[in-house]
């Protein structure tokens, strides 16, 4: 299964995405890791490189029998559309998990307390999170609202959504 985790920064995205990895010990893949050793590396990181790499590697986890977790901002379909093509590449299926704060003040307090969990990863501003490009999402997918919610809370809702989901 490919559990395609998308969001702005400051949403709780990484959060859940990571235990929900732990949980199912999954391949864990966050595209702010693979970037940041890329910079590291000393390769200018200027368009979709690090999700390229990430494509690369879910997919090769994914032809394990391993199931993958996908931790990235993916803003726009195209990005969203590489993912499900990873997946359907592979014979596996695949859900879509939106993380979201409707709560404007409550991200943006999340934005500009945050410290950096990445050695040498340069976290946006409130306002490079503002004016991001991110494309309204044009299929159902699961949306997960983590604004006044507890993050054990997060993940239960999460839980169960995936549950209705492997229902349907």
């Amino acid at each position: 299964m490919l559990y395609i985790f998308s969001g702005l920064p400051g949403t709780g995205k990484t959060t859940l995405s990571s235990a929900l990895a732990r949980e199912l010990k999954a391949a864990y893949l966050r595209v702010d890791v693979v970037e940041q050793a890329m910079r590291d590396s000393g390769k200018s990181i200027e368009g979709p490189e690090g999700y390229i790499v990430c494509y690369a590697i879910a997919s090769q986890n994914l032809h394990l029998g391993l199931d993958v977790i996908a931790d990235t901002v993916n803003p726009i379909e195209i990005t969203r559309q590489a993912w499900r093509n990873v997946a359907e590449s592979n014979d596996t299926p695949y859900v879509e998990i939106e993380v979201v704060c409707s709560d404007d003040r409550e991200h943006r307090h999340r934005v500009e307390t945050r410290a950096a969990d990445i050695q040498g990863f340069v976290l946006p501003t409130w306002e490079q999170v503002r004016n991001r490009q991110y494309d309204v999402w044009d299929r159902d997918h699961i949306v997960i609202d983590t604004a006044h919610q507890t993050v054990e809370e997060s993940l239960l809702t999460l839980r169960k959504r995936l549950e209705q989901w492997r229902r349907k």
